[in-house]
């Protein structure tokens, strides 16, 4: 009921013949290191990102998720200014996130309000979501129009299929809205848990990709916020400056969107719904806040 590895090449030179093995153990008390990283932002509300470092020689199914975590720490440290607060956490899969969570669950538990697993986010043939056990969280919302938007062939995987580090945040007493956020995901592609896992097959383009991924979905977080409209009613946007003066090709459009919006701001709807519900994409949604914002038809619910 045990095993071993070793290379191909070994396994050739061993002679024929029978090999009797000794299991030099010991089953005592010992250590396990992991890392954070805390970037503080105006809310206290946290954003975990989490990956893992425990599979040696493997490219996509190790160092991919590492990289392009640090990639996005070094990006969000340069920030002047962050909304949320940001928690980054390295250790080895299972057990690390384990003892990671004994040390920082009840802060985590009243803080996080959303959170990606990275890992497996450095090939080239698809994009891949795993959802949060609940399926409705901020996390699954904002993870959903983001791929929608950067990677319209993504696939989508229920909690059902989980198999990293989105069990332990998702299991019982724990449940943080944490999913994890992929190119291929782990056990779907042939290289997966093999020799082939190399750096042929984690490429630049790869990881941009993935980068990309992750950091639509920051940019989405700290920019969602929730509005209210000032006015009963359609506003006269011609007089405001935002109505076209002359009719050309797409300007209903434009005008469009900008009552569609107003229509939905009530308070409580995020701009993230309201985008849904207009089936626009968030950017564009989020560039019309300035101006209606400058015409005093909008308001910011703090």
């Amino acid at each position: 009921r045990w095993g071993f590895c070793l290379t191909h090449r070994a396994r050739d030179a061993l002679r024929p013949g029978r090999y009797r093995a000794l299991i030099d153990a010991t089953l005592e008390p010992g250590s396990l290191s992991y890392g954070d990283l805390v970037l503080p932002g105006d809310s206290t509300d946290e954003v975990l990102i989490s990956s893992y470092v425990c599979h040696p020689s493997m490219a996509n199914n190790e160092l991919s998720g590492p990289v392009v975590l640090t990639a996005l720490a070094r990006s969000l440290a340069a920030r002047p200014k962050r909304h949320f607060t940001y928690r980054f956490v390295l250790a080895p899969e299972t057990l690390g996130a384990i003892v990671y969570l004994s040390r920082h669950l009840p802060r985590l538990r009243e803080r996080v309000r959303a959170g990606w697993v990275l890992t497996c986010i450095g090939d080239e043939r698809t994009s891949s979501y795993l959802g949060t056990k609940r399926g409705d969280t901020l996390t699954d919302r904002v993870s959903r129009h983001v791929l929608r938007e950067l990677a319209p062939s993504h696939v989508e995987y229920d909690f059902l299929a989980r198999g990293s580090d989105e069990r332990q945040y998702g299991s019982v007493g724990v449940d943080l809205p944490v999913g994890s956020l992929m190119r291929s995901k782990y056990g779907t592609y042939p290289e997966y848990h093999t020799s082939l896992d190399d750096l042929s097959f984690v490429t630049p383009a790869g990881l941009a990709g993935g980068y990309a991924l992750i950091a639509g979905c920051v940019d989405v977080l700290e920019k969602n916020r929730t509005y209210r409209a000032r006015v009963l009613c359609e506003p006269q946007l011609g007089r405001r400056g935002l109505y076209a003066t002359l009719s050309t090709r797409g300007s209903a459009g434009s005008a469009r969107s900008l009552r569609n919006l107003l229509t939905f701001a009530d308070g409580e709807t995020d701009l993230l719904a309201i985008a849904e519900r207009i089936r626009r994409p968030f950017a564009e949604c989020e560039s019309l806040v300035t101006p209606l914002r400058s015409a005093e038809l909008l308001d910011l619910v703090e």
